[in-house]
Formats: C-alpha cells, sequence, structure tokens
C-alpha cells in the first residue's frame, strides 16, 4: 500500500508541474521597439512620430518568440482607413520585418495594429496595441531659375546679367517666405526685394543697381522649407553682370585710333627703354633685365616712331646708335646673344639655371629687327652708314651652322658655356620659329644647308596639319593652331603675304589659324566672361597664376589684347573691333601709360598691371604692316633673306 500511495503522488506531481508549464508558455506577450529604418517610433500611443522615411522598412521587436505563419492576420497597416499592403517576415525569433509593397506617400500618417491573434512560439497571445507615425514631407525641388527672362538650366555659372537684374524661382511647392528671406544670399547686393503670389514662384529683385562686368554668389541655403516643412537641398549660383556699353573714351576716326594705339605702345620701348642700353626691358618692372628678342621688336618700332611722326629721325638714329654699339660689346657666344643681358653691363642674365647662354631664337628676332633697320638706313649720311656697317658685323658674326651640333640636321635653341648642350632643345616646328631657319639659310657667312629645314624644321612634312577646327582649315601646326604669337613674331619682317613652300601657304596658315582662335573665342566652351566676337584672342602672356602661352586648347579664360590687335594684317575688320571694344568699353580696366595692359581674366576679376616687350611690339609692327606694309618691305628687299628663300624652294615671295 505504501508502494502504491507513493506512486500516485508522484505521478499527481508531475502532472501538475507539467500544467504549469504549458500555462506559462500561453502567457501573453508584448512590442518591445518599432524602428523606420533606424529612427526609433514611439509605441504607446501617446504621440506621432514625424519624419519617417518612405522607402525603409518597419522593424518590430517582441519580448518572446513569435509564431510566424500568424504575422499577415495579426498586423495591420493602415493610412486614412486603406489598408497598406506589405511583407511580413521574421529575422529572428522575436523580431519581425515589414516591407511596404510600394514606397510609402510622403507627409502621411500612417497606423500599424498588432492584435492578438499574434502567437507566440509557444501558442501564447500578444498583447494588442496600436501606433501611428508620418512620414517625412517630399524634398521641396527648385524647377527652374530665370534671369531677366531667360531660363538658366544646369549652369552654375551665367554671364552678361543686366545690373538690375530679375530673378525668378520655381519651385515644387509653396514655400515659407519667412524662410526663404532668411536663406537667400547674394553677394555685394544690399536688401533683395521678394515678391510672390502663390508661394510656388518667387521673385527677386535688387534694391541697388550692381557693378558692371562684376562677379556675384547667389545662394538659397539648406534653412528653406516649404509651408508644409518641406526640407530644401540648397542652391548655388554664380553670376557675372553685363560690360558697361557706354564709351569711356571719345570717339575718333579709325585710322585716329591705329595711330593712338601705336603711339601709346611705342612709348614703352622709348620711353620706358633701358637709360644705358636703349633696349627694351622684359617687362614693366624688370629693371636692368633687358630682352634680346623683345628689343629686336622695338627697333622695328622706332622706324615706326620715325615715319608717323612719333619722333625725329635723328632721335632715333641716335638712339639706333647706342644700341647697336651696346650689342657689339654685350656677351655672345658664337655670335649668339642670350635671351636676358644686363642692360648696363651687357652681361648675361640666366634666363633659368642652364639657359645661361646663347640663345637662338631670342637672337633670330633681334636680327630679323636688325636687318629690317639696316634697309632703311641711308648710306650718304655717316651716322646712318655707320648703324648699316655695324648691323652687318653683328648679322654675319652669328654661327648659325655651329648650333646645328656638329653637322645634325636640326637647328638647337641653347647653348652655354657651363652647361653646354644640356638644354637640348630642338627647334623644330611649327611654332614661332620660322625666321630662325630663313635667316640660317640666309647667311652670308654661317649658312645651313636647305636638309636641315626640311628635316629639322618641317620633319618633311610632319609639322602638316589640314585638319578643320570651327570649319576653317589649318594647313600645319598642332590642334587648333597653338597661341597666335605663332603667327606673329616670325612674320613681323618675313612677309606672309605671298610665301609659300612644299608644306604651306603662309598667308592662309596664319589668316585660317587667326580666325580659329577668335572663333574659339566666341565659341567659348568652357563659359569664361568677356568673350565675346569683338572679346578674343589666345596668346602667350601673363595671367592671373603667372605666365602661360593661351590657346585654345590651353584656355584659362585670359584674353590678351596683342593678340587681337597684332592679327590687324590678317583680319583687318575682326581685329579693328577689338581693338574698339578693347579701347572704347574696356579702357577705363585696360589702356594705361604704354598702351593696353597685358592681359585680362574676368571671370578670376583679374586684370594685369604688367606690360611685357614681347607683347607690345608686334602691336605697333603688325598694326603698320596692315596700314603701309613698312617692315615688310624692308626686311625683305634684303638680298641675303631672298636668296635664303631661294634656297629653301620658297615660292611667291
Amino acid at each position: 500500500m505504501k508502494l502504491k500511495s507513493c506512486f500516485l503522488f508522484t505521478v499527481l506531481m508531475m502532472s501538475l508541474l507539467s500544467c504549469n508549464d504549458d500555462d506559462a508558455s500561453q502567457e501573453p506577450f508584448g512590442l518591445k521597439q518599432a524602428f523606420m529604418g533606424s529612427t526609433a517610433i514611439s509605441i504607446d500611443g501617446s504621440e506621432t512620430t514625424e519624419g519617417l522615411p518612405v522607402d525603409k522598412p518597419i522593424t518590430l521587436i517582441f519580448t518572446g518568440a513569435l509564431d510566424e505563419t500568424s504575422l499577415l492576420s495579426a498586423i495591420s497597416l493602415t493610412s486614412d482607413s486603406k489598408d497598406v499592403a506589405f511583407e511580413a517576415t521574421l529575422s529572428a525569433q522575436n523580431t519581425v520585418l515589414i516591407h511596404p509593397a510600394t514606397l510609402l506617400e510622403s507627409s502621411t500618417v500612417y497606423t500599424l495594429s498588432i492584435s492578438e491573434q499574434l502567437k507566440g512560439a509557444g501558442g501564447g497571445s500578444a498583447t494588442a496595441v496600436s501606433f501611428s507615425f508620418k512620414t517625412k514631407p517630399e524634398d521641396l525641388k527648385l524647377l527652374s531659375v530665370v534671369i531677366d527672362g531667360n531660363t538658366i538650366g544646369q549652369k552654375s555659372l551665367i554671364t552678361n546679367v543686366k545690373v538690375n537684374p530679375i530673378f525668378t524661382f520655381s519651385f515644387s511647392g509653396p514655400v515659407d517666405m519667412e524662410s526663404f528671406e532668411e536663406a537667400l544670399q547674394i553677394s555685394g547686393a544690399v536688401a533683395p526685394v521678394i515678391t510672390s503670389e502663390d508661394g510656388k514662384m518667387v521673385s527677386v529683385t535688387s534694391s541697388n543697381t550692381l557693378e558692371y562686368l562684376k562677379k556675384y554668389n547667389l545662394k538659397l541655403l539648406e534653412t528653406l522649407k516649404g509651408t508644409d516643412n518641406e526640407p530644401f537641398s540648397g542652391y548655388e549660383l554664380t553670376f557675372y553682370t553685363q560690360l558697361d556699353s557706354t564709351y569711356k573714351f571719345p570717339e575718333i576716326t579709325d585710322e585716329e585710333l591705329l595711330t593712338k594705339v601705336q603711339e601709346q605702345t611705342f612709348k614703352y620701348f622709348w620711353d620706358f627703354a633701358h637709360p644705358t642700353s636703349g633696349l627694351a626691358r622684359e617687362r614693366n618692372t624688370s629693371g636692368d633685365v633687358v630682352t634680346i628678342g623683345g628689343s629686336g621688336f622695338g627697333v622695328m618700332t622706332i622706324l615706326v616712331g620715325i615715319e608717323r611722326g612719333f619722333i625725329t629721325r635723328q632721335q632715333g638714329m641716335d638712339r639706333l646708335e647706342t644700341i647697336v654699339d651696346f650689342l657689339s660689346t654685350a656677351d655672345r657666344f658664337h655670335g649668339v646673344w642670350p635671351h636676358w643681358v644686363n642692360g648696363n653691363t651687357g652681361e648675361v642674365i640666366p634666363f633659368s639655371q642652364k639657359d645661361d647662354g646663347a640663345d637662338l631664337v631670342e637672337t633670330a628676332f633681334m636680327i630679323q629687327g636688325l636687318l629690317t633697320v639696316r634697309e632703311y638706313l641711308n648710306d650718304a649720311d655717316t651716322q646712318e652708314a655707320a648703324i648699316k656697317s655695324a648691323i652687318t658685323q653683328l648679322w654675319e658674326a652669328v654661327e648659325w651652322d655651329w648650333f646645328t651640333r656638329e653637322g645634325e640636321e636640326v637647328l638647337y635653341w641653347h647653348w652655354s658655356p657651363n652647361y653646354d648642350w644640356d638644354m637640348n632643345h630642338q627647334i623644330s616646328g611649327w611654332n614661332e620659329s620660322l625666321i630662325v631657319y630663313v635667316l640660317a639659310a640666309s647667311s652670308p657667312t654661317h649658312a645651313i644647308d636647305a636638309e636641315v629645314y626640311h628635316k629639322g624644321w618641317a620633319g618633311n612634312g610632319e609639322m602638316e596639319n589640314g585638319n578643320e577646327y570651327y570649319g576653317i582649315e589649318l594647313p600645319v601646326g598642332s590642334a587648333y593652331g597653338g597661341p597666335l604669337f605663332f603667327a606673329h613674331y616670325s612674320f613681323l619682317g618675313l612677309d606672309p603675304r605671298h610665301l609659300e613652300d612644299q608644306y604651306a601657304n603662309y598667308w592662309i596658315q596664319n589668316v585660317n589659324h587667326t580666325s580659329i582662335n577668335r572663333m574659339h573665342c566666341i565659341a567659348n566652351p568652357k563659359d569664361y566672361v568677356g568673350y565675346s566676337n569683338a572679346s578674343w584672342g589666345l596668346t602667350a602672356s601673363d595671367n592671373h597664376e603667372g605666365y602661360s602661352a593661351h590657346s585654345p586648347d590651353n584656355d584659362l579664360g585670359v584674353i590678351t589684347p596683342t593678340a587681337a590687335i597684332s592679327s590687324m594684317p590678317y583680319t583687318p575688320e575682326y581685329s579693328m573691333e577689338a581693338i574698339k571694344h578693347f579701347y572704347y568699353l574696356l579702357g577705363d580696366k585696360l589702356w594705361g601709360t604704354y598702351g593696353f595692359y597685358d592681359a585680362f581674366n574676368f571671370t578670376q576679376e583679374w586684370t594685369a598691371s604688367s606690360y611685357l616687350a614681347i607683347d607690345q611690339g608686334p602691336i605697333v609692327i603688325m598694326i603698320e604692316n596692315y596700314r603701309t606694309a613698312l617692315l615688310w618691305d624692308l626686311f625683305m628687299a634684303n638680298n641675303e633673306i631672298k636668296n635664303g628663300l631661294d634656297k629653301l624652294s620658297f615660292t611667291s615671295y
């Protein structure tokens, strides 16, 4: 009996324990946390969580493990009492992911409800709960920006804006006007006037007239909001006001203007010449540094000065005598001058570390100028005859053939008494150096063979181009022709009007090169400020960062007046248009003591204060070649030049 009673007690106790376990597994469980993406949602029903994303899943975390089969029947998502379709999956035993079938609507209240039908893994029921949340508003979008009636599209830099502009902004929804006023910033504009009829289209004007040809920045900060607190991502625009179209100087005839430009520019070589040597300083801040090439241009301007009455013939002869005497004693290496010399002593000043000796290209520019002067001089005058003789001696002393470096079929640019040929820079076409080969072939004492020209300069035709740029064929040279000084320096004396060889007609070359350069400025692919059909010309000059050889494929936004003006013989109508633009409309910015300043970049709000001899010289000379062909006729009258051109098989000169 005792064993039986003990057994029954044990069974009863086990039965009671088992019942207690089942009851425990069926105890209610509840929602612990909810998230939309990474943002927590209030689940106690006391408040509606706002600003939730429309594209993130809803995460529900419970206090216990769930029965996955009850998810869809127990959970609902509604908006305005309408069901929202979704998928529900377990990502962990106690975690449910709710994926709406489509993106939720912006600025919309949703309600998520969980009923007691949600079961736990052991069969217990969930505690019913319901909570609401509101999605964030749709971003306020800027649909369009209109300035003075012109829609600007996607551009972030706008030019030629009126000085009393009207900006019209169109938004995807009404904006909060108070936040618009706080968000709007315009540099330099005082008290902008803001108006709007419907809140979606807002107009802005400046209470002050803006400055001409000036850069402004307009911003709409992210603090701008819509009327429903829609966020805005911000907007920024840079714009430049238009050119002042009023003339800065009294209008004169075209001939008078050409003379004025020549005379004012000539002062650089006359008034600002080095007092000892008479040579041209490299630039207006160079002190005693004088430039051989730029001075070669300078001696040609003296002839223009005499012929135009800027100076007397006697004044010109006295200056030329000083110059030639100085050149005769200045440092030379195999008859070749350096790039720079000291204007007091004639000693070489290194252009760079290893460029401390002969510079054949700079010397060629000087010889071109001296031979032009020699033809101008009068043998019957004792002083002029002596200058003429001295020029001949300087010319015949240049050892052009020595610069083939012991017989190579190419000329070399530099030689140094300290570094020998280390610069190792061959003179090969196409660039500014055609005159070097013409002079080298023409030398009565140290001439090169024709093969040096054909192989070294022309590369047996490798310098030919033949492609079209802006619909204009370019006979020789690199793409787009390079900087415009290629069409100037060699042709200050060398007359291109009928100059032709087997590689090119050089009149066509220079006309087309100039036209391509102008067309590039009109096309203005980089949207620089100040470019137009009347404001063009890319060549080597100072710029806002230093110095560069500007060209269509090296376009930094820098217009250099000498480029268009010195192209006067090639594009007279367009060059005259540029001169008028630079003088009448930009004269308050560009016109100074020695004519036009070197360059300008209105995109960078920069204008040079500098003058460079190599940029000033071609202005005086090429205007004169356009007007009278004075320098062309004189240089081409040299018999040695005729012989050299014959040797190189040039025709029609």
